[in-house]
C-alpha cells in the first residue's frame, strides 16, 4: 500500500500525451467540448508564461470544480500559485479564481467525477470507483487535489 499522504504525480503515458490530450485539446479549441472539457490556461509559476492543459470541468450542484486525477501535476502547481486562470472552450474564455477543497471535503466530488470519467482516468484512482466506501474515497483523498471555481 502507497502512502496516500505522500505528494503524488502520474505521469502521462506515450499515448496519452501525444495523441489523447492533444486530441482532446484540439477538439476544444474548436469549441467542441468532449464530455466536459477545457483549455485550462493558467500563469506558470516560474516563468510567467501562459500554459495550457486539457482538463475536464465537472459541475456538482450548480458549483464547478476541477479534479487532478494524476495528482501533483504542473498544472495543480501553477493554479495554486496564480490562485486561478482561465477555461477556454473554441473562442470563449472563461477568467475563473478557485479555492483548494480540504482533504474532508473532496470525497463527494471525487465520487461524481469517477461516476462521470471513470473509463478515461480510473486507473489514477487505485481501483477506486463511484461505488466505493466512504473510507476508500478518504483514503485517496489527499492524492487527487480537487478545486472549487468561484
Amino acid at each position: 500500500m502507497t502512502d496516500a499522504s505522500a505528494p503524488h504525480y502520474q505521469e502521462p503515458g506515450w499515448f496519452t500525451k501525444h495523441v489523447f490530450n492533444l486530441t482532446v485539446a484540439l477538439f476544444t479549441r474548436m469549441g467542441l467540448s468532449v464530455w466536459g472539457s477545457r483549455v485550462l490556461e493558467v500563469k506558470g509559476r516560474t516563468s510567467g508564461e501562459p500554459r495550457r492543459v486539457p482538463v475536464n470541468l465537472l459541475t456538482v450542484d450548480g458549483t464547478q470544480y476541477l479534479v487532478a486525477p494524476r495528482g501533483e501535476t504542473q498544472w495543480v502547481r501553477n493554479i495554486r500559485v496564480a490562485g486561478g486562470g482561465d477555461l477556454i472552450l473554441g473562442r470563449r474564455r472563461q477568467s475563473i479564481k478557485v479555492t483548494e477543497l480540504t482533504d474532508a471535503d473532496k470525497p463527494p466530488i471525487l465520487r461524481a467525477y469517477l461516476k462521470r470519467w471513470k473509463a478515461e482516468v480510473g486507473v489514477f484512482f487505485d481501483g477506486v470507483d463511484a461505488n466505493s466506501s466512504p473510507e476508500e474515497l478518504d483514503r485517496i483523498a489527499p492524492r487527487h487535489p480537487v478545486f472549487r471555481i468561484a
